[in-house]
């Protein structure tokens, strides 16, 4: 490598958001991020919720910069720092395959980067946008610089020193993350359980309630959770062991009906931990709680579980049910919670929309002649407020990590080496 020649090597990743049905709240290491307890999650389909990130090396850059959705963001954060040393650590010689260009493995310890991150869906709004961000950051920083991981898990124990929960994002469909028991964490790894075609049948909507910020971020709400509930340390110790194993069980199985009990109790459970938080995290609003309503109500009619919900630590709904129920589900969503006045179907139900062609809605003249479920009608009807909903996304589980090939899919201008100005 010559320090004078004008060259950019770049890659571009994409990674996607997962949901945890088994939740993990609460660090016993606060630096390394290493949970009290052992979480199992779902990859949702990149295609639908991901984080794109193109990185670029250069001998001309004269420091590491980072563009978030279109702004430039400091770099001094630990976190980035901890992930972009641990990958330098361990890069590799490299002979770029589109440049020609020979970069030596001490060469990766010098070179300065631009990093440029999108996400396909709001940031900070309990939709798990960190995880897909650091995820995307450690895998295609390791494809960059030729890191091959030297044990099963490697890779995931990097991009949980950035988000705990960003270690599940590297890996497709079903993924565990062992809580471990090592001091330095390096058995702290997530696992792939099933990978995405495994549960075909499963169907994913997630009812976007507000997307904006929460007001206590889950690295803050973890602290004060941590110093001040009993019941966390109940639940990491007594509760999630079992149901680690009856999830894993039901996962096999395809046994929806054991799969829906353990994703709810579990999200009830851990918003039952914020709330034993001192002073109390709130995380659900009303809206939240009126999809839980939905979910109940059908399930409780039915006499067996139908659908299933969980949320993070923020006010929106991830929605689970099976490929039969999906249209059914769909319906009931779109009844209780009708779009705001003016909003169009193509902006109101986005992403898989095969779904939407089941429920044979094809317009808002379809949507307003839907008959209310069994137990929505008259005189039980719920409160119907137009515009409740943002917007809802239809999705499936989905693959892991992954580069894209396409140049044009790059977000930096190999000329400039910075970000393509829009």
């Amino acid at each position: 490598m010559g320090s004078g020649e004008a060259w950019v090597v770049m890659r571009t990743g994409r990674a996607p958001s997962n949901i945890a049905v088994i939740k993990y709240w609460g660090k016993r290491d606060e630096k390394l991020i290493l949970p009290v307890n052992s979480s199992i999650s779902v990859t949702l389909n990149p295609d639908d919720l991901s984080a794109t990130t193109t990185i670029a090396a250069s001998p001309a850059f004269v420091a590491d910069r980072l563009w978030l959705n279109g702004k430039e963001v400091s770099m001094e954060s630990q976190r980035y720092k901890n992930c972009l040393r641990e990958i330098r650590e361990r890069a590799n010689d490299v002979v770029d395959e589109q440049t020609g260009v020979h970069i030596k493995r001490e060469d990766w310890l010098k070179l300065k980067l631009h990093i440029v991150s999108e996400n396909n869906f709001p940031t900070a709004a309990g939709l798990a946008s960190s995880a897909a961000g650091f995820a995307c950051l450690v895998y295609t920083l390791a494809q960059l610089m030729g890191v091959n991981e030297r044990y099963q898990g490697e890779l995931s124990a990097i991009a949980r020193l950035g988000s705990g929960s960003a270690c599940r994002s590297l890996d497709g469909g079903f993924v565990k993350w062992d809580m471990g028991q090592k001091e330095d964490g390096a058995d702290s790894i997530a696992v792939q359980i099933a990978n995405e075609t495994h549960w075909k049948d499963l169907v994913i909507f997630i009812a976007v309630v507000s997307s904006r910020q929460k007001e206590v971020s889950s690295t803050s709400g973890m602290q004060e959770t941590v110093q001040t509930s009993p019941f966390l340390h109940f639940r990491a110790k007594d509760v999630v062991p079992k149901r680690i194993k009856e999830m894993e069980d039901a996962v096999a199985r395809h046994d929806f009906s054991s799969f829906a009990r353990i994703t709810c109790a579990d999200s009830n459970q851990f918003h039952a931990t914020c709330l034993d938080t001192s002073p109390p995290i709130f995380y659900l609003n009303d809206t939240s709680k009126r999809l839980i309503g939905l979910v109940e109500r059908w399930n409780t009619q039915e006499g067996s579980p139908q659908a299933a919900y969980t949320f993070d630590a923020g006010p929106n709904a991830v929605l689970f049910t099976t490929e039969s129920n999906s249209s059914l589900l769909l319906q009931r969503l779109l009844f209780q919670f009708p779009p705001a006045p003016g909003v169009v179907l193509s902006s109101y139900v986005v992403g898989d929309l095969k779904t939407l062609e089941l429920a044979g809605i094809k317009s808002l003249k379809d949507l307003a002649s839907l008959e209310p479920p069994k137990e929505l009608a008259e005189p039980k009807i719920p409160l119907r407020t137009p515009g409740e909903l943002a917007y809802i996304i239809c999705t499936r589980p989905g693959r892991g990590a992954f580069l894209l090939k396409d140049l044009g899919s790059s977000l930096i201008d190999s000329t400039s080496g910075l970000p393509f100005s829009k």
